[in-house]
């Protein structure tokens, strides 16, 4: 008897690798991916069949069911606020323009402003300063929020904007805010703050979507002021970090009809976490003398297309002169590293910037498997010196800027929710540019020579660490 089962048992968990191989077959993005998945799960489905269900899926389903579900009830709200916003849409007569409107499934609008804050103090002091200016409503989410002394600053601002009346929406990220204690979280509720895990794995049927984050950072102030970009909530992110130092970091403040872009995500992010549809504003407020156009990108594992990655590449077969692209994390995929080549060879000064000390191991040694062809092809990589580096911001000649919170890594391609603010002003672009060179005079570049000199076994741990980069 106990021989039988152990026969059944076997069959069964052969016979469920076989059905996730077609699974991965039918679903994964890359021919190679697909490969690897299918190979693993036939001959050692005991351990590749979990792997599969936590690291292997391709698309969040379960969002893309909800935002499914919700069409009926949200999508009348969103016509509603869609028609005052007809005559801020801006005209987007480059094709580069139209097409990442076409990309973020979003409108290119006028009448906003962008204002670059550079580095935790004017980031958190712009911030703060928003929260306590709310009349209405606040809509508040990180990927990471600590419970320390930053963290502590934060959790006062919320709760004294409710203290008086002012609704609060406090979203979070189960796993990068994983060490959040929930004294904290109970703290911001006993004050009426509406808290809630985005919950990646909520409901029976995606438990084991475990894998995808909400890496956004997100602060919207009554429909008419918002933040985005590379900041998180800790101590670390104003320096302060001994292991770290000085953190390197951009994020921006937009007024204008661009904020209901980032309303809108994080309005469907919420009804995904809690089921709830939150009452908004969504007249457009126009206030600034010197307007500029802007187009929101959410991207993320339940969108139609690889939107990340595709912003990306559109941005480098764009750009004609220049393209400096900033990223702590540089593992892109084989298009971008491919797109990124043929820029510099016709001529395009293409820039990367990284940083010189690690935060994470595996993302740092997988770059050395394929910097060196990059380099020889004229990319020019610079590690950055000062402290850790973790804006992500690209250029595009003077015409063009984007800030936001992807990286150039299969997470952020493929995995992540994230967003962007991608801004096609010359102004900006101009801003930009010089923030970017002064961070290029505190940097070092990278010769092929450094890279080819590395002992054999320095390479060879490098290429094993490239190939976790699907899961990176």
């Amino acid at each position: 008897m106990a021989s039988w089962l152990f026969g059944l048992a076997i069959f069964l968990v052969h016979l469920l690798g076989f059905v996730s191989a077609v699974l991965a077959l039918l679903s994964s993005r890359t021919s190679q991916g697909a490969v690897a998945w299918i190979i693993s799960l036939v001959t050692i489905p005991y351990l590749a069949v979990p792997a599969y269900w936590i690291f292997g899926r391709p698309r969040f389903y379960g969002y893309v069911s909800a935002r499914g579900e919700r069409d009926t009830v949200l999508r009348r709200i969103l016509a509603q606020y869609r028609q005052p916003l007809e005559p801020f849409l801006a005209d987007a007569r480059n094709p580069d323009v139209r097409a990442v409107e076409q990309l973020a499934m979003m409108p290119l609008t006028s009448g906003n402003q962008a204002e670059l804050l550079i580095d935790g103090e004017a980031t958190f002091a712009s911030l703060f300063a928003g929260i306590d200016a709310a009349e209405e409503y606040l809509l508040v989410q990180f990927f990471i929020i600590r419970h320390d002394a930053l963290g502590n600053k934060l959790k006062d601002h919320l709760q004294k904007a409710a203290d008086r009346g002012v609704r609060v929406y406090f979203l979070f990220d189960e796993m990068g805010s994983r060490n959040l204690s929930e004294g904290y979280l109970r703290d911001l509720s006993d004050t009426g703050v509406e808290v809630s895990a985005f919950r990646s794995s909520r409901g029976f049927k995606h438990r084991f979507q475990l894998n995808f984050r909400n890496h956004r950072k997100v602060l919207v102030v009554d429909g008419r002021e918002g933040w985005l970009g590379g900041f998180n909530v800790g101590v670390e992110y104003l320096g302060e970090h001994p292991r770290h130092g000085p953190w390197r970091d951009t994020h921006l403040k937009l007024t204008g009809p661009s904020v209901l872009g980032l309303q809108e995500a994080f309005w469907e992010d919420w009804h995904w976490a809690t089921g709830t549809v939150i009452n908004l504003t969504w007249e457009p407020r126009v206030t600034c003398e010197a307007c500029q156009n802007v187009v929101i990108v959410p991207s993320g594992p339940a969108d139609r297309q690889e939107t990340a990655s595709l912003l990306v590449q559109h941005a480098i077969h764009s750009a004609h002169e220049r393209l400096w692209v900033t990223s702590p994390y540089f593992v892109p995929d084989q298009g971008v590293q491919d797109a990124l080549r043929l820029a510099a060879m016709r001529g395009v000064d293409v820039r990367i910037m990284i940083p010189e000390r690690p935060d994470h191991l595996l993302i740092y040694l997988s770059a050395f498997s394929f910097l060196p062809d990059m380099v020889r092809a004229g990319v020019k990589v610079y590690r950055y010196q000062p402290g850790f580096l973790h804006q992500k911001v690209i250029l595009i000649d003077d015409s063009a800027a984007s800030v936001g919170t992807v990286n150039l890594d299969n997470r952020s391609f493929r995995l992540n929710f994230e967003i962007t603010a991608f801004i096609p002003d010359r102004r900006f672009a101009a801003e930009v540019r010089l923030m970017l060179e002064k961070d290029f005079s505190d940097c070092r570049r990278i010769s092929y020579e450094e890279l080819q000199r590395r002992p054999l076994w320095q390479k060879l741990i490098s290429r094993a660490a490239y190939l976790t980069a699907p899961v990176q």
